[in-house]
C-alpha cells in the first residue's frame, strides 16, 4: 500500500495527473463568465434607455412643430387691422375714434361701434338747426338774446343779454362757429324754453328714424342722457344737407353781422379745419366737450356722389377724416366706368 501511495505521488509530481483543485477551479471562471454575460445586459438596457431618451425630445419637436400652425392664425389676425364688425361692415379704422362711420352715397362702407350711444356735442346743434327751419322760417326775423342765452358756456359768438339779431344771422353763427348763444337764443325763440325747444327736437329725431337717440338741450352740452349713435348722426347729416339753408351755411368759411339794435360787429371763422383745405369737402359740422371729446361729420362731394363721415371721440379728427374721406373718393372712382 505504501508504494502505491509513493508511485501516484510521482504521478501527480510528473504532471502525469491533474491534481482535483485544479479541475474543482473550474466552477469559479464559468461564474466569472456568467457573470460578464449579466453585466453586458444592464450596458445594453442602459443604451436603449439612452435611445429611448433621445427619441422623446424628438417627439417633443414634432409636437411643437405640429401646435406650430395653429398659432399662425393669431398672428394673422393680429397683424391684419380691419376686421368685421357685428353689422358685417368691416371697421379698417379701429383707433380714429371711440364709433365711426363712413358712407358713399347710401351704403355704409366701413363702420366701427356703429349703434353705440354716445355723447354727440354740437353735433346736435344740425337737428336744432332742421327744428328752427320747420318752425314759421323767416330768416329776417329779429330775435332777442336773453339773459340765458348769453350767457351760454362753450363756443360762442359774442352775444350780449339785450342784443337783437337776424334769425338768418343766427342760425349762421350756430351751424358755422358752433355758437351755443345763437343756438339757445334760436331755441327759446322758437321753443318758448329751452325745454319746450328739446321736446321739438326729439320729436324731429323720432320722424328722421334717429330710434336710438334722445337729447337733452339744443346745443349738444353734456348731459345725462344727450345721447346719439353713427348710425343715426349719419341719418341726420343726409337731412341737413338736404336742406339748402344748412349746406350753404355749412360750407361758408367765414361769417359776420351785425346786431339790430347797437350795430356791434360780429365776425367768426369755421371751427370745420379740413373745409377749404382738403378736395371736394363741402361741410359738414364738428363738436366736441369734455365727455363727448372731439367730434365731426364731414362732406365730401365727388362728382354726383356723396361721400360721408361720422367720428364720435376721435383722438386726432382732421387726418382721421381726410383719410376716410380719399379713401371713399378713391371707391367711388374705382366704380365708375372708365372710357
Amino acid at each position: 500500500m505504501r508504494s502505491i501511495r509513493l508511485l501516484c505521488a510521482l504521478l501527480v509530481l510528473t504532471g502525469s495527473i491533474p491534481p482535483i483543485a485544479i479541475a474543482a477551479g473550474t466552477a469559479p471562471a464559468a461564474q466569472a463568465q456568467a457573470n460578464e454575460s449579466e453585466a453586458s445586459q444592464p450596458q445594453i438596457n442602459k443604451a436603449e434607455a439612452k435611445k429611448t431618451k433621445a427619441k422623446k425630445p424628438t417627439a417633443k419637436a414634432k409636437a411643437k412643430a405640429k401646435a406650430k400652425p395653429k398659432r399662425k392664425p393669431k398672428r394673422v389676425a393680429a397683424a391684419n387691422t380691419a376686421r368685421a364688425t357685428p353689422t358685417g361692415i368691416t371697421d379698417i379704422y379701429p383707433t380714429a375714434a371711440a364709433a365711426y362711420a363712413v358712407a358713399v352715397d347710401d351704403q355704409i362702407v366701413y363702420s366701427r361701434k356703429l349703434d353705440t350711444p354716445r355723447p354727440p356735442a354740437s353735433l346736435t346743434k344740425l337737428l336744432s338747426a332742421l327744428v328752427i327751419l320747420e318752425h314759421n322760417w323767416n330768416a329776417d326775423e329779429p330775435v332777442q338774446i336773453s339773459k340765458l342765452a348769453a350767457s351760454a358756456e362753450g363756443s360762442r359768438v359774442g352775444l350780449r343779454s339785450g342784443d337783437a339779431a337776424r334769425a338768418g344771422d343766427l342760425l349762421t353763427a350756430m351751424i358755422v362757429r358752433s355758437g351755443n348763444d345763437a343756438c339757445l337764443a334760436m331755441a327759446e325763440h322758437v321753443g318758448g324754453s329751452e325745454q319746450g325747444f328739446v321736446k321739438l327736437m326729439n320729436e324731429k329725431a323720432l320722424a328722421l328714424g334717429m330710434h336710438s337717440s334722445s337729447f337733452r338741450n339744443p346745443c349738444g352740452l353734456d348731459s345725462d342722457g344727450h345721447l346719439s349713435t353713427a348710425r343715426d348722426l349719419l341719418t341726420l347729416a343726409r337731412a341737413s344737407a338736404a336742406h339748402p339753408e344748412i349746406a350753404e351755411r355749412a360750407s361758408s368759411l367765414r361769417g359776420e353781422f351785425r346786431t339790430l339794435n347797437s350795430n356791434r360787429r360780429i365776425q367768426f371763422k369755421n371751427t370745420n379745419a379740413i373745409l377749404g383745405r382738403e378736395p371736394d369737402t363741402v361741410g359738414l359740422k364738428t363738436g366736441f366737450t369734455n365727455k363727448a371729446g372731439k367730434c365731426l361729420i364731414a362732406l365730401a362731394e365727388h362728382g354726383a356722389h356723396k361721400v360721408w363721415v361720422v367720428l364720435l371721440h376721435s383722438p386726432d379728427r382732421w387726418p382721421a377724416a381726410t383719410k376716410m374721406l380719399a379713401r371713399g373718393v378713391s371707391l367711388v372712382e374705382s366704380a365708375s366706368p372708365r372710357h
